[in-house]
């Protein structure tokens, strides 16, 4: 999709600024939505339906708010009801139900989203699938789990077997389903790259069909239900590749200038044997975070998880270009303390700290050099950095003046040669052509997370 994507409406979508806000009475129920609630109590139990108000408000949110553009649009519609299956196999008689009655449902995890992908447009039902957290089975280089179990199970349970999860994503409580089917990528993506490349062995998904038979698809053919946001169908449980279990540190070094600080990264990147995670901040972001020895407020900070026997390597690599080793806190702190600042973390702690910033998501070894031009772009640019061997990614963050301003800027970054994907829209745009096709067989109806998939005619080529 293309930066003008970004403003077009769905084929689904209602105008989100019209009508009543969700809770707020003069909304008309979803016809049948009394039929279907009953139903599915007598398969989930009468605990397994929800329809207090706070729990549907708390199921129609995400994390969202964290862009000024989407918090003015969303939450566009509220929950009817909230499901939560307790078993994967409970999940085939719901979608069969939904789609008898003509009910929307929106898959949901844990909530972390941030561009409202696991939140309803259309009212309906969400369906939580944090009661299906079992971890099945596992075996050499992989792990079988329910949707709902989190990521952070996951491992523990990979360690007790000498393994490691490939990657996780940087919530490390995210469940495993919405992590697949709403996420991209995270500590280990610096070698693996994200989610749709060769971390997913296998899927068990559950259609939106009148009969609502669950089928397995493995490797490339997994492809349309990874960040398909449930459109596709239903992941019920998940395998996953694993790797040898290594023993990790947590490396903290401080810079004065980027370029020194860039080419440390750079290296540390390629490094051997490789980091699960390199990082690197501008002191205005690290001001915001909670204070630890480690951290330098006043500096360029590069953070690093590497092997412990990569260690006086990384050290090495620091000094060769100038920096100061603050730090080598080993696991379960160092490592941790990392993660907890990766990817899209800074964007929470500035946002938290401060009002009136937004973020954009970035990409190019351009940021490696002179980013003088990109910090013109917009007022008070900041630079979160993420390295990785495909190419460095990371977070753009500055101040807030306007949508336009935003569309305006993301055009000028990708004239600087600066690549940009927006979280200031709610719709699928990875694999579009067959996330369509799969979607027209597995949801008839268009009854899974609707207005999340932009029609055709909204693509600008």
């Amino acid at each position: 999709m293309t930066t003008t994507d970004l403003t077009a409406r769905t084929e689904l979508v209602a105008d989100p600024n019209s009508g009543p806000a969700p809770g707020v009475t003069g909304r008309q129920p979803t016809p049948g939505i009394e039929e279907f609630c009953a139903e599915a109590a007598a398969l989930l139990g009468p605990d397994g339906v929800l329809r207090d108000p706070a729990a549907r408000e708390k199921a129609s949110c995400d994390w969202a708010h964290m862009s000024p553009i989407l918090a003015a649009k969303l939450p566009a519609g509220h929950a009817e009801a909230v499901l939560r299956p307790t078993a994967h196999e409970q999940i085939p008689g719901l979608l069969a139900l939904a789609h008898q009655h003509r009910i929307t449902l929106t898959p949901r995890g844990k909530g972390t989203g941030n561009y409202g992908q696991a939140i309803p447009l259309h009212d309906g039902a969400v369906l939580d699938l944090t009661g299906c957290g079992r971890v099945l089975e596992a075996g050499d280089g992989w792990i079988r789990a329910e949707a709902g179990a989190k990521m952070s199970d996951l491992e523990a349970h990979a360690r007790t077997l000498g393994q490691e999860l490939w990657m996780f994503p940087s919530t490390f409580g995210t469940t495993l389903g919405g992590f697949l089917s709403g996420g991209s990528g995270g500590t280990g993506s610096l070698v693996h790259k994200t989610n749709s490349d060769g971390f997913v062995q296998e899927l068990t998904v559950t259609p939106c069909t009148a009969d609502a038979t669950p089928f397995t698809v493995q490797d490339a053919d997994a492809l349309p239900y990874i960040h398909a946001y449930g459109t596709t169908g239903i992941i019920t449980t998940a395998t996953v590749r694993l790797q040898r279990a290594r023993t990790w540190t947590g490396l903290f070094a401080a810079f004065t200038d980027w370029t020194s600080a860039t080419a440390a990264l750079d290296a540390l990147v390629h490094l051997e044997p490789a980091p699960r995670l390199a990082s690197l901040d501008e002191a205005g972001l690290v001001r915001v975070y909670p204070p630890d020895p480690a951290l330098a407020p006043t500096a360029l900070n590069l953070r690093a998880i590497i092997e412990e026997e990569a260690a006086d390597q990384a050290r090495a690599i620091v000094r060769s270009y100038g920096g100061e080793v603050l730090d080598v806190r080993p696991a379960p702190d160092g490592p941790a303390l990392i993660s907890s600042l990766s990817f899209n973390h800074p964007t929470y702690h500035l946002m938290k700290a401060e009002e009136g910033w937004f973020h954009l998501e970035i990409r190019g070894d351009v940021l490696l050099g002179d980013t003088t031009e990109i910090k013109q772009v917009f007022p008070d640019t900041l630079l979160h950095l993420e390295g990785m061997r495909s190419g460095t990614v990371g977070m753009l963050m500055a101040r807030y003046q306007g949508e336009q301003s935003v569309y305006d800027g993301i055009t000028a970054l990708e004239a600087l040669g600066v690549g940009v994907h927006s979280p200031h829209n709610w719709y699928v745009d990875r694999r579009l052509d067959l996330v369509r096709e799969t979607a027209r067989t597995a949801d008839p109806l268009r009854l899974l997370n609707p207005g999340k998939i932009p029609a055709p005619s909204q693509e600008t080529p």
